[in-house]
């Protein structure tokens, strides 16, 4: 069964998904937006980390409908990591793998700003199959499925590349989320041509990249929740992505850091010499 389902997912089956992030987003998510109590918001590891019961509600009905489309399949969510790290280790499993941020963007979804979105991917053994992104207060949807293609409402979208002698727009890690060393990194894209910014949602940077609205990115965390359903849509849009260290990203973690996400090749080589001080 798990087969088969896998095959049909990249045959057609890709809109039975959709359907169960809309139905999360319509039960749990919207319905809370702009409408968060004080005690419905709790800080994780400090004060740009939030959780809310958004999170945590939509999280748990994604979890309960995609396991239901696909038996025999876990579920790597970022609430779910929180309370037990180990859930995380199923994404070195042989069993097909969701992994699902229900709300990426909680500090703007806290703040009333419509730029958030939930995140669904599928992956086993390490390789992202087919990933679901829904920015539900801006009505997008955009789907990528390995060897497909990447559609936003349905129409395909490319990445294409620079325009030739153009800055480069690059969204990079918030400096509260970098080590002195990232921070050092980071600062290689101080220079002309190059106009970093602070990203907001990870998953609607990956969305811009991949429609070229945004040249790169550069991150320097890996939790697979923020980043497998946007590295598979930028690649399926025709981007590239590379460790600092030249290498593929690994998604079960491990990666030499930051890494970069561009709408080219050429682009995420510039940015990852950039990076490494070069």
């Amino acid at each position: 069964m798990i087969e088969d389902f896998l095959e049909q997912v990249l045959d057609g089956r890709t809109a039975e998904v959709e359907e169960a992030v809309r139905k999360a987003a319509a039960a749990e998510i919207m319905p809370r937006f702009r409408q968060l109590a004080a005690d419905d918001i709790v800080e994780k590891n400090g004060p740009h980390d939030l959780v809310t019961v958004a999170d945590r509600a939509a999280e748990a009905h994604l979890t309960a409908s995609l396991t239901a489309l696909l038996p025999g399949s876990v579920v790597v969510g970022e609430e779910a990591v929180h309370a037990d790290p180990t859930v995380y280790e199923a994404l070195r499993g042989d069993a097909p793998v969701w992994i699902v941020d229900p709300v990426d963007g909680t500090r703007q979804f806290v703040h009333g700003d419509p730029a958030f979105c939930t995140l669904v991917a599928l992956a086993r053994h390490g390789e992202v199959l087919a990933s679901w992104t829904f920015a539900p207060a801006l009505e997008q949807f955009a789907v990528a499925v390995r060897g497909r293609g990447a559609t936003l409402d349905g129409q395909e979208i490319r990445s294409g590349s620079p325009a030739p002698g153009a800055a480069l727009e690059v969204a990079t890690s918030h400096p509260d989320y970098t080590t002195p060393d990232q921070k050092r990194a980071l600062l290689g894209l101080v220079v002309e041509g190059v106009r970093p910014r602070p990203c907001g949602s990870a998953g609607l940077e990956y969305l811009a990249v991949a429609r070229g609205e945004l040249d790169a990115t550069a991150f320097s965390w890996e939790y697979a929740w923020d980043h497998a359903a946007g590295l598979l849509l930028v690649a399926e849009a025709g981007g590239a992505t590379t460790t600092i260290a030249g290498e593929p990203f690994r998604l079960a973690g491990g990666n030499a850091l930051p890494f970069t996400t561009a709408r080219d090749a050429a682009t995420a080589e510039r940015i990852r010499t950039l990076l490494g001080g070069g």
